[in-house]
């Protein structure tokens, strides 16, 4: 009986040293500073020539940096190409012009913040992180258009999105964004009425972003380094 009793107190805590084992080893697990990746998606021209976000969608890719300053905010560098595309038979509206249509290339280079509304990790390098977070994300970009009238603008890109760790260094993010520029060129053609306007985004084209990214984590923090506490 005494045996009995005495090999499940042993079991007992071998079972607690195995489990405090763990943690101890769950909480050694480095943070990492830098992501590094690339997107794709479908790209979206909205202006005179196209009213909705779901017409004439084209391809597009992205080259992705980011630079996590902790596990809820994040600064990211992106450069990205697509193509946009439009006529006027797209739109019911009477223009005074002859039949037009574009397709050229856009390329943007991005630099914006990303804020997770919870600590984003698998919990494991940072206590009371989650795989699945959601973020919201504004930034500035220079957008090069090309086009008869070709050129280079700055806009505004506003997103939202959703990340997933896939494992320890593997992530998985989704995300739309709309993409507010300060010049009515990216179609080729200014306002169709001939009427000058004035105001920040007033009369304006815009194009959103719809992408699938993946990025590999990069650069261990360094706990003792950086004076942290598990």
């Amino acid at each position: 009986m005494e045996r009995s009793v005495f090999g499940k107190i042993k079991a007992l805590l071998l079972a607690v040293l195995f489990l405090s084992a763990l943690t101890a080893t769950a909480q050694d697990e480095p943070e990492y500073r830098i992501e590094v990746g690339a997107g794709a998606g479908l790209m979206t021209y909205v202006g005179d020539f196209n009213s909705s976000l779901l017409k004439g969608m084209q391809p597009w890719g992205a080259a992705i940096a980011k630079y996590r300053f902790n596990p809820r905010t994040a600064a990211a560098l992106s450069i990205g190409t697509g193509k946009v595309k439009g006529s006027s038979d797209d739109v019911a509206t009477w223009y005074p012009i002859e039949r037009y249509e574009f397709n050229h290339s856009l390329t943007e280079v991005a630099l914006r913040l990303e804020y997770n509304f919870w600590a984003y990790g698998t919990g494991q390098e940072y206590r009371g992180a989650r795989k699945l977070a959601p973020f919201i994300a504004i930034g500035t970009a220079a957008t090069i258009y090309g086009g008869e009238h070709s050129g280079v603008t700055m806009s505004l890109p506003v997103g939202a999105g959703i990340k997933y760790k896939l494992s320890q260094r593997l992530n998985l993010t989704a995300e739309w964004a709309m993409r507010f520029s300060l010049s009515d060129y990216l179609d080729g053609r200014s306002d169709v009425y001939g009427i000058k306007s004035s105001g920040l985004f007033k009369n304006t084209d815009c194009y959103s972003v719809l992408q699938i990214a993946l990025s590999y984590d990069l650069w261990a923090k360094c706990k003792t380094c950086h004076n942290d506490k598990d």
